[in-house]
């Protein structure tokens, strides 16, 4: 392969040679023209000599060939002329300065070259003279045409002298960088070689350090496993230890237990006994205090002394220092229950006796009343022309007698029931706790009664239906029932009655459209459970005399602030609410009194009369009218009652009541204006208006919130 490549470079070399270089054309025959032409032209030098001559040394002259020496005939032929030139040597002598060419002053760096070495070559034997000088060489003269040609070749041997070195250089520069370049690769690739055993350095170290912490690891998780096995076993330890703990704990407790139930058991003993001994003083006959045949104890006493002594005598084995055991109280309980037995029976027939007696003095009792019913009847005549006379002169400043029996009879009714549910306030946990809850499951619901829709209503009364009826209730989270204290039913029946007049105080007097759904639920309590319905009357009655109506009197001894609460003012440390709140509070009550008087609970299936209907509202209104008006309060709560209850009451009485309403235009309004100070008369015109726009337009407009059927479907 490297021999081939020289072939080809040196055949690519002689291409380029001055020899390679010369051109033949073809078309010079075709032209005319000789290919020797340049060969027998006229002898003359030509401007391309110069590049020959200066190479020549300037001592060497050349000999030219002048026409007239060397020409014998004009007529020779010009091959003769250049074979003559071509052969007759030229020396400087012979050459006339005639003949000689111009010399070129172009001179390129190669031939500045060129005659420096030239002159080098001509100083060299004046510097040797002991050298023997050779002849100079001899020239030809040439035609101008080969002149020029061989000038031509000469210059094309610089040009391709002067190429040759420039890929001389140009590949001595390309066989450096290829030698750079394949240093350099080397150079990469021993970096490479170090890279890689470095990194197979790296490697090596990385497994050692990977084994290494392999089985540090492997060595951690053993002593992990070693620790777990150790903390497993201390907790199996602790576990065997806290069961040892707690069974002995629970021995501990049983015999706690033990103990404790022998000591209750023998207070029990002891609490028997001392009921027996109790039981057998009361069958000893009492100190006679009334004439009469006394019943025989005899026999009564005989078995009490008995039952005395089964029970001392088993009283008598646990002062021994041990406890009483089952059959032991078996034995007592057993004598209790007779001695009670023997207590009863003697007591049942000294209630004989005495109900015989009793009739006895029944009998005396009888007569005394009717002489005392005569007396009455005297004096209720003296009272009744004593109202008549009253009457003619003016009103009446108290409630009808009638009215007020009824209003003392439901606060009885009323403080009766607070007095039956007092052991409820007993400071046990389990007592309070209870009565929390059962206040809460009365109190919340009537607190949730909005005027928004039907259904959660209808939720909230079978809620409260449930409650007053034993029936289990959920109250935050918890489940209550009436049924879990003898007195549980008392207390929420008062409690929800308390809470629905408390309703109206705040809620009615503050939104006077609450009055409907407070009522109407009001109303279905009522008329299922009546004792509810009358501990709300009491209610009402008691924080608003004025529903009865009731102008209580300040009775002798009695203070100020006590007169005040009487009469439904809050007082709290001596200060008296002032008189707006009083009346907002009043206004809310009586118009919660309206409400539930012409309304009732519609999902019941009872058929008869409203149990407090619009008959008892005609009836309030007539006493009111009867009673002497109060400045500011009479027009508050008439004006109240009649926006309310109005139109129910027109619809019921019809004539009696537009008559009712003219009466109290034209009789009633102007005694509550004559009571009334100048800075009272809000309610007074709010009451007037009513009334001549009632009377003229002969309607009274649907209350503001009234329960409609789309209320109950929503």
């Amino acid at each position: 392969m490297p021999l081939e490549n020289l072939r080809w470079e040196t055949l690519e070399a002689l291409k380029n040679s001055p020899k390679g270089n010369l051109k033949y054309s073809p078309e010079w025959l075709e032209n005319g023209e000789d290919i020797l032409s340049g060969c027998i032209d006229v002898s003359s030098l030509s401007p391309r000599s110069g590049q020959i001559l200066k190479r020549l040394s300037p001592r060497q002259v050349l000999n030219s060939c002048s026409l007239g020496s060397s020409v014998r005939d004009t007529s020779s032929s010009v091959s003769d002329d250049a074979s003559v030139c071509r052969s007759v040597p030229v020396s400087p002598d012979r050459v006339s300065p005639s003949t000689s060419a111009p010399p070129v002053s172009i001179q390129t760096e190669g031939e500045e070259e060129e005659e420096k070495e030239a002159e080098d070559i001509q100083e060299a034997p004046d510097a040797s003279p002991d050298r023997t000088v050779s002849p100079p060489p001899g020239i030809s003269v040439l035609s101008p045409r080969a002149t020029q040609m061989a000038g031509c070749i000469r210059m094309c041997e610089q040009k391709h002298r002067a190429k040759a070195k420039v890929e001389l250089s140009l590949r001595q520069e390309q066989q450096e960088r290829v030698v750079a370049m394949v240093a350099s690769r080397e150079s990469e690739q021993l970096k490479r070689f170090e890279e890689l055993m470095e990194l197979k350095q790296r490697q090596e170290y990385q497994s050692m350090r990977d084994m290494m912490e392999k089985e540090t690891q492997e060595s951690l998780g053993r002593q992990e496993k070693l620790r777990e096995e150790h903390r497993h076993r201390m907790k199996i330890l602790n576990l065997r230890l806290r069961e040892a703990e707690q069974q002995r704990l629970r021995e501990a407790e049983l015999e706690r237990q033990k103990q404790m139930e022998g000591r209750e058991r023998l207070r029990t003993l002891n609490a028997i006994q001392e009921e027996v001994l109790q039981l057998n003083q009361l069958l000893h006959p009492a100190t006679p205090t009334q004439p009469g045949p006394a019943p025989d104890h005899t026999p009564y006493i005989t078995r009490g002394n008995q039952l005395c002594s089964q029970v001392s005598e088993v009283v008598r084995t646990t002062t021994e220092g041990q406890f009483p055991s089952g059959e032991d109280m078996a034995v007592a309980e057993r004598a209790v229950q007779e001695m009670r037995s023997l207590v009863r029976a003697l007591q049942e027939e000294m209630a004989q006796a005495a109900e015989r007696k009793k009739k006895e003095q029944e009998e005396e009792r009888k007569r005394q009343v009717e002489l005392k019913a005569q007396q009455e009847d005297q004096k209720r005549f003296a009272e009744q022309s004593t109202k008549e006379k009253a009457r003619k002169e003016g009103l009446q400043m108290r409630a009808d007698n009638s009215t007020l029996k009824c209003y003392n009879e439901l606060q009885e009714v009323a403080r009766q029931c607070a007095l039956s549910f007092e052991d409820l306030s007993a400071k046990d946990t389990q007592t309070k706790k209870l009565k929390m809850e059962l206040q809460k499951a009365a109190t919340i619901p009537v607190s949730q009664i909005a005027s928004t829709s039907g259904s959660p209503l209808r939720e909230i009364f079978d809620k409260i239906d449930k409650l007053l009826s034993g029936q289990p209730v959920t109250s935050s989270g918890k489940s209550v029932s009436t049924s879990q204290h003898p007195h549980g039913l008392e207390f929420v029946s008062y409690k929800l009655a308390e809470k629905f007049v408390k309703q109206g105080e705040e809620e009615v007097a503050s939104h006077h459209e609450a009055a409907f759904p407070i009522g109407v639920v009001a109303s279905g309590m009522w008329e299922l459970h009546p004792k509810v319905g009358d501990l709300i009357l009491a209610h009402l009655h008691r924080m608003c005399p004025y529903a009865v109506p009731h102008y209580p009197p300040m009775k002798d001894g009695m203070s100020v602030e006590e007169f005040q609460r009487i009469l439904g003012y809050r007082v709290d440390d001596s200060q008296v609410e002032g008189q707006d709140s009083f009346l907002k509070r009043m206004s809310g009550m009586i118009r919660l009194y309206a409400a539930i008087m012409q309304l009732r609970w519609p999902y019941t299936n009872k058929q008869g009369p409203h149990p407090h209907g619009l008959n008892h509202g005609w009836r309030w209104l007539a006493q009111i009218l009867n009673m002497e008006p109060l400045a500011d309060v009479t027009a508050t709560i008439i004006f109240d009652f009649l926006e309310v209850c109005g139109n129910a009451l027109m619809k019921q009485y019809q004539g009696q009541f537009w008559k009712l309403l003219l009466l109290i235009k034209e009789e009633y309004f102007p005694r509550i204006e004559a009571v009334t100070s100048s800075g009272q008369m809000g309610s007074v015109t709010r009451l007037k208006q009513f009334l001549e726009t009632s009377l003229r337009t002969k309607q009274i407009p649907s209350p503001k919130g009234q329960l409609t059927s789309a209320f109950w479907r929503s």
